[in-house]
C-alpha cells in the first residue's frame, strides 16, 4: 500500500493538525465570515494539511436520499468549485449506513472494498469518474443528526490513512458543523433585527424605526434641520373588522414605488403611514408630496386625510413632536372632510406656554424641595426574591397631588433642568440605597435613568464618582440605565465615556431594548452589563408568538454573551411565567409593586 508522504513521526503530524485547527478556527468563527468563506477556507485548510487532492462539502437534501456537492476544493492548480463540481448523488445503503455509524469513513483501496462500491453504483460511477481510488470521509453532524459530509480524496496512488488524519478529518466535519450552526444563529439574529425595526404586513420601517431618523435629522448639527418635514397618511378604516390588509398592503406598495428613492416611509399606526422627505424641503416641496400620497391613496380605494408639519415650528427639536404634529394636522384635515390635507400651524403655541408652566413648576419644586426619588423593585421570578430597584423621580405639587416624570421629563430635558435634577436624585439614591439590607452576602442594585442631556455633560463621571464618594454606596452596587436615544448621536464617544464609567466599577445598562432601530449593534460595540427587555415585548407574552420568540432570542443571546436581561412591564402572573419559561429571570412591575418610596419599599421587600 503506497502512502501519499511519510508519516512515521506521528507526534510531529498531531501537532501540526492541532496547529491548523486553531488557525482555522480564528479564521472562520466569527460573523464576518459568510458561509460560503467558511467552506472554502475548511476545505482548503483540510486539503493542505491532510496532502488531500480533493476536498469536498456535501450536504443531505431534505428528503434525506441524496447528497449535493456545495464547495469543492483542487489542491492541484488551488481551484474552488470548477466546472461541473456541484455533483448530485443518490445515498446508496452502504455509505449511508457508514456515515450514521462511523466517526469517519476510511478506504484506502476503494477498488477493494466491494462491500461500498457494490452496493453504490452512483458511487461507484463517481469514484470511476474522477480516478479517486483512496478516501477519507468525515460525516457533518449537526445536534446528533448527519446533516452532510466531508470528502478527503485521494487521485492516482492509493493513500494510507494515518489514525491522526482520521482524527483531522473528524474535526474538519465538526468545523463545517460549527460554520452552518454559525450561520444559522446569524440568520436568526437578523430575523431578530428586522422585526425590531419592520412592520411584519407591509415590511415597512415602522414608528420606532421613523423617529430614529427624525431625531438624527433634528440634531443641532445639521445645519438644515429647521428644513425637516413630517408627513402623516391616515387611511379610513373598512367597514368589516380583518378586511384591511390587502389595501394596507397596496397602499404601501404605491407609496414605496413613488417615494422609496425620495423619503423614509413608515407605517406608524393600524391604518396611517408617515413619510419623512430627505434633506431639507420647501413648504411647496412637502405641500406636493402631500397631494401626490393623498391621489395614490385615492386610487387604492379608501378616503385618506393627510396632514404636514415642519421641524421649523419646533419649540425644540423633537422627532416625536414633529411626527405627533403632522398626525394632529391629518386629525384637523379629517374632521374637515375626507381627502383633505392640512398643515399644522401657529396654534400649537398653546401647547409652548403649558410647557413654559411646567419648566415654571419644576423650578419651584427644586427651590422648595419637593422632587421625591421613589423605587421599582426588581424580582428574581425563580423565587420571588429582592434583586434590585429602579429609581423614579416624582414632583409633589403644593397640593399634595403627585405627578410622575413621564409628565414633565421632556421639559426637563429640553429646558437643561434635566442636568441638576439628575445629579440630585443620582446622590439622593445612592444615599437611600447604601442602607437596603444584604440577603446572602447580596445587596439589591441601584438602577439610575440617565437622559441624553446628562450624557451630554463633561462633568458625568466626575459626578458619579462624586456621588459613591459622599454617599459610600459600593461601587458595583450602581448600575446607569440608558436608552438608545443617548447612545445615537455619537456612538464613538458614547463607547468613551462608558468605558470611563465602567472604569469606575459601576454597571451600564441599555434601557427599553427592542425599540430602537439599531439595539442589537450596541451590544457588540459598547461596554453594556443588562439590557432591560421593553415592556412592549412582554405584554403579548404568553400568546403572542412574535414576542415569544423575541423573548427566547434575547434569553438566547444573554446566555451565549453573559449579558443580565430585565424583563420590565411585568403585569400578570402568566407573563411572568412565560419569562421564566423563555429564560428570562430578572423582572419589574405592577406584577410586584408600583414605584414606592423607600420606606414601603423596605416594608414589602427588605425584611428577611
Amino acid at each position: 500500500m503506497l502512502q501519499a508522504t511519510d508519516r512515521n513521526e506521528s507526534g510531529a503530524w498531531a501537532r501540526r493538525h492541532n496547529q491548523a485547527l486553531v488557525a482555522l478556527a480564528r479564521e472562520v468563527w466569527h460573523d464576518r465570515c459568510s458561509l460560503q468563506a467558511a467552506y472554502a477556507r475548511i476545505c482548503e485548510i483540510a486539503a493542505s494539511t491532510l496532502e488531500a487532492d480533493r476536498v469536498g462539502v456535501w450536504l443531505l437534501d431534505p428528503t434525506r436520499s441524496r447528497l449535493a456537492c456545495i464547495h469543492l476544493y483542487l489542491r492541484a492548480g488551488a481551484q474552488h468549485d470548477p466546472p461541473g463540481s456541484h455533483e448530485v448523488l443518490a445515498l446508496g445503503s452502504e455509505y449511508g449506513a457508514r456515515l450514521g455509524e462511523l466517526r469517519v469513513i476510511e478506504a484506502a483501496d476503494l477498488a477493494g472494498d466491494r462491500a461500498l462500491t457494490a452496493a453504490d453504483p452512483a458511487l461507484a460511477g463517481y469514484l470511476q469518474r474522477h480516478g479517486i481510488v483512496s478516501m477519507l470521509d468525515a460525516p457533518v453532524r449537526c445536534e446528533g443528526e448527519v446533516v452532510g459530509v466531508v470528502c478527503h480524496e485521494q487521485v492516482g496512488a492509493q493513500r494510507c490513512w494515518s489514525v491522526e488524519d482520521q482524527a483531522f478529518a473528524a474535526s474538519i466535519g465538526d468545523y463545517v458543523a460549527m460554520a452552518a450552526e454559525i450561520d444559522r444563529r446569524r440568520e436568526a439574529e437578523d430575523r431578530l433585527r428586522y422585526l425590531e425595526l419592520h412592520d411584519p404586513l407591509t415590511e415597512l420601517p415602522n414608528r420606532h424605526h421613523l423617529l430614529e431618523v427624525a431625531h438624527a435629522a433634528l440634531r443641532p448639527l445639521h445645519s438644515g434641520s429647521r428644513g425637516v418635514a413630517a408627513i402623516h397618511l391616515q387611511l379610513e378604516p373598512g367597514a368589516v373588522v380583518g378586511n384591511d390588509a390587502p389595501l394596507l398592503v397596496e397602499a404601501a406598495a404605491r407609496l414605496r414605488l413613488a417615494f422609496g428613492d425620495a423619503a423614509t416611509l413608515a407605517r406608524v399606526r393600524e391604518h396611517a403611514f408617515a413619510l419623512l422627505p430627505h434633506g431639507q424641503v420647501l413648504e411647496t416641496q412637502a405641500l406636493d408630496i402631500a397631494e401626490r400620497s393623498l391621489d395614490l391613496l385615492q386610487d387604492a380605494g379608501r378616503a385618506v386625510s393627510v396632514g404636514i408639519a415642519f421641524a421649523g415650528d419646533l419649540a425644540a427639536p423633537s422627532a416625536e413632536t414633529l411626527l405627533r404634529n403632522a398626525e394632529l394636522a391629518s386629525q384637523r384635515a379629517r374632521s374637515g372632510g375626507q381627502n383633505r390635507c392640512e398643515v399644522f400651524d401657529a396654534e400649537h403655541h398653546r401647547g409652548l406656554l403649558r410647557r413654559l408652566e411646567t419648566e415654571r413648576a419644576l423650578r419651584e419644586a427644586m427651590a422648595e424641595d419637593r422632587l421625591e426619588v421613589w423605587y421599582q423593585p426588581e424580582i428574581d421570578l425563580r423565587d420571588g426574591s429582592w434583586l434590585g430597584a429602579e429609581a423614579l423621580l416624582r414632583l409633589r405639587e403644593r397640593d399634595g397631588t403627585l405627578r410622575a416624570a413621564q409628565d414633565f421629563i421632556d421639559v426637563a430635558e429640553s429646558s437643561g433642568l434635566i442636568v441638576p435634577i439628575g445629579r440630585a436624585v443620582l446622590e439622593r439614591a445612592c444615599g437611600t440605597a447604601r442602607d437596603w439590607p444584604a440577603r446572602a452576602g447580596r445587596a439589591p442594585v441601584l438602577r439610575v435613568n440617565l437622559s441624553a442631556r446628562q450624557f451630554e455633560q463633561p462633568s458625568l463621571v466626575s459626578d458619579v464618582e462624586a456621588a459613591l464618594r459622599e454617599t459610600g454606596l459600593p461601587r458595583a452596587r450602581l448600575c446607569l440605565e440608558l436608552t438608545e436615544t443617548a447612545l445615537l448621536a455619537d456612538a464613538e464617544g458614547a463607547a468613551r465615556i462608558l468605558g470611563r464609567l465602567r472604569a469606575l466599577g459601576v454597571r451600564i445598562a441599555l434601557d427599553d431594548f427592542g425599540t430602537g432601530w439599531s439595539s442589537l449593534g450596541y451590544l457588540r460595540r459598547l461596554p453594556i452589563d443588562t439590557i432591560k427587555l421593553d415592556r412592549s415585548f412582554v405584554a403579548g407574552l404568553p400568546d403572542d408568538r412574535y414576542d415569544s420568540a423575541i423573548v427566547e432570542g434575547v434569553a438566547g443571546i444573554s446566555r451565549r454573551t453573559g449579558l443580565e436581561v430585565v424583563a420590565e412591564g411585568v403585569e400578570t402572573q402568566a407573563q411572568g411565567e412565560a419569562l421564566r419559561a423563555l429564560g428570562i429571570f430578572r423582572a419589574q412591575g405592577f406584577l410586584f409593586a408600583p414605584a414606592l418610596p423607600n420606606e414601603e419599599l423596605l416594608a414589602r421587600y427588605g425584611a428577611g
